[in-house]
């Protein structure tokens, strides 16, 4: 199988690459910065290099700036924006001048497509309520969404919160843990709708392997928790000497828009579409995800 790949060197795409190459698929990964390559993997820096004739049997698209990397100020907001949408339509382009389309598309977005919904229980079917990652997600997938009119089956892969060592938002959630100090963000009721690393791995496999699923996947652990809960979960394995919750105030102060849209709300979301596909979960429990992490 040969996969052409954006976001490649990235949290989940390097760990997907390790995972391919280990199985003999070969990988063509975009990348801004020059890489090493090697008989399995070949990094260009431009889509504009990929040959009319060569042949995909998928695409995976997981490009994108971080959404909490920087303050949402208006210049990061246009640099998120462009670095999902602006990618997505290069690789369409890039998909319709091959002689012969790929197969499949999984194309990556997120739980923030809801949107905030209290305490509500949000599958696939779920309604999404505006804000800034909603219309974020909401353009991406329709952008993907696209890629149908040449024949290429689309999964939109909705991620929560990917935990793992190593990286991604885990390492500034177990920073202040790994200090001593047990908290959680605004009243701590919020969702966190997470999943771990490995199962988003083997979940991107089940969904190139299975040609006959199409449409949105949530890529979320069934057991969604409190902010509060996570906690709880963290001082299980972590020596911790205070508890210090964060006020919204102080989040809000620190990070601007962005505690609201990301921090101080979250989503409820389950993975139904996945499950009822027949995917396991090897880390259904987040304590069972921590003990493979901490």
């Amino acid at each position: 199988m040969h996969i052409l790949m954006t976001g490649g060197t990235g949290f989940i795409g390097s760990r997907l690459v390790e995972r391919f190459t280990s199985q003999g698929y070969s990988l063509t990964v975009l990348s801004r910065r020059s890489q090493p390559g090697s008989p399995a993997v070949a990094y260009i820096e431009s889509l504009d290099r990929v040959d009319a004739g060569a042949e995909f049997d998928a695409v995976i698209n997981l490009a994108g700036a971080s959404l909490a990397d920087h303050r949402w100020t208006a210049r990061y907001k246009r640099e998120i924006l462009a670095s999902r949408l602006d990618t997505t339509r290069q690789l369409l382009e890039t998909m319709g001048r091959l002689e012969r389309a790929p197969a499949t598309l999984l194309s990556a977005s997120a739980i923030g497509y809801y949107g905030h919904h209290g305490d509500e229980i949000l599958d696939e079917d779920g309604a999404s309520n505006p804000g800034f990652a909603q219309d974020l997600c909401s353009q991406w997938e329709a952008l993907a969404l696209e890629a149908g009119g040449l024949g290429t089956r689309v999964c939109l892969m909705r991620l929560g919160v990917v935990l793992d060592a190593g990286g991604g938002a885990f390492a500034q959630m177990a920073r202040p843990f790994r200090m001593g100090v047990a908290n959680w963000l605004g009243d701590g009721r919020q969702w966190l709708s997470w999943i771990q690393r490995e199962d988003v791995i083997a979940a991107v496999e089940f969904l190139l392997q299975q040609d006959y699923l199409t449409g949105p996947f949530n890529l979320t652990a069934p057991g969604p928790v409190t902010s509060r809960e996570f906690c709880e979960a963290m001082k299980r394995h972590h020596r911790t000497l205070v508890t210090a919750p964060v006020p919204a105030s102080v989040m809000r102060l620190l990070v601007g828009e962005m505690a609201d849209e990301l921090l101080l709300h979250g989503q409820r979301v389950v993975p139904s579409a996945l499950q009822a596909a027949g995917f396991e979960f090897r880390y259904p429990a987040l304590d069972d995800a921590l003990a493979a992490i901490c």
